[in-house]
């Protein structure tokens, strides 16, 4: 089973427009919510391919009829009980695609709140345990570290954060993590401008163990660790939303394995994603597939587009 850990959880309130003008009052012509946060994404993806999931999320009681109502029966969830109220994150996408993101804080949660969300995590039955996000107000900045504590010979341990966080699980030794380009840059102190250089940083980051999934938007992703490195890509012309296309990256990279050869499977599932109308991952088609390109001799001196 896959456990995912979602510290801050949201409303993903997805509003599209003709075109976003700042400063002026701008129509919106649809508008959809869901239950989101980057775990949920994670959980979701993976019931949608038929992979046994469980979702642990931190919900005040006054907004929790409300997430949970959105959610549905669509992934099984552990709720840990808080104060505060659930964030709302705004995604505001334009019709030739761009996306302009404006994501709240989230409540703020106790030392007890975080114990009990850890606590949760270790009573179940995961062979992997995943902590996605950023974390709300409050929330120790080890807490992913934390988790990287409770991996064991048949538990290992994956995280998708940035900044201290994701250094701090790092410092921990956790068994994978999952940034995208910006996220290493900050964590190795340096620009990345090509393949090689995600490759080295990597390397340098997990130079203690464990393994990176590195997400290179249009560059699609690298695989690193000690000795082994993978790359893909999907060049489609038919993204809808870019949106929680990372969550379903590293969803299905876990459901295929979490070896280099899973790459072309988590792929597909990150091009199924951006080819879905919100941040919930519509089911993997052929056509998915077909879209990723798995090279077979990684190019470090190719140039990063973005």
């Amino acid at each position: 089973m896959i456990v995912t850990v979602t510290p801050n959880p949201a409303i993903d309130r997805t509003i599209r427009v003709e075109r976003l003008v700042p400063g002026q009052l701008n129509r919106a012509h649809s508008v959809m919510e869901e239950a989101g946060g980057k775990g949920l994404n994670v959980s979701r993806a993976l019931a949608t391919e038929g992979i046994e999931t469980l979702a642990i999320v931190p919900l005040a009681s006054r907004s929790a009829a409300q997430f949970l109502a959105l959610l549905g029966s669509a992934v099984p969830t552990v709720v840990v009980p808080i104060a505060g109220e659930v964030r709302v994150n705004a995604s505001i996408i334009g019709a030739d695609g761009t996306v302009t993101k404006v994501n709240e804080p989230g409540p703020r949660i106790s030392v007890s709140d975080a114990d009990a969300i850890v606590t949760a995590a270790a009573a179940t039955p995961a062979g992997w345990i995943v902590g996605c996000g950023s974390l709300p107000p409050g929330a120790p900045r080890d807490l992913y570290a934390r988790l990287a504590k409770l991996a064991t010979a048949d538990r290992r341990v994956a995280v998708d954060a940035s900044g201290d966080a994701l250094a701090a699980a790092v410092a921990a030794g956790v068994s994978l993590i999952k940034p995208n380009r910006d996220e290493l840059a900050a964590l190795a102190g340096r620009p990345l401008e090509s393949i090689g250089e995600v490759i080295d940083a990597a390397r340098l980051v997990i130079a203690r163990g464990g393994a990176a999934l590195v997400s290179l938007g249009v560059d699609g992703a690298v695989y690193v660790d000690a000795t082994r490195t993978a790359h893909a890509e999907a060049p489609i012309g038919d993204a809808s939303n870019a949106v929680g296309a990372g969550d379903a990256l590293l969803a299905g990279f876990l459901a295929a394995g979490a070896r280099p050869d899973s790459l072309a499977v988590a792929m597909a599932w990150a091009v199924a994603s951006v080819r879905s109308a919100g941040t919930r991952m519509r089911s993997v088609t052929e056509a998915d597939r077909a879209a990723v390109v798995v090279y077979a001799h990684v190019d470090p001196a190719r140039r990063l587009r973005a």
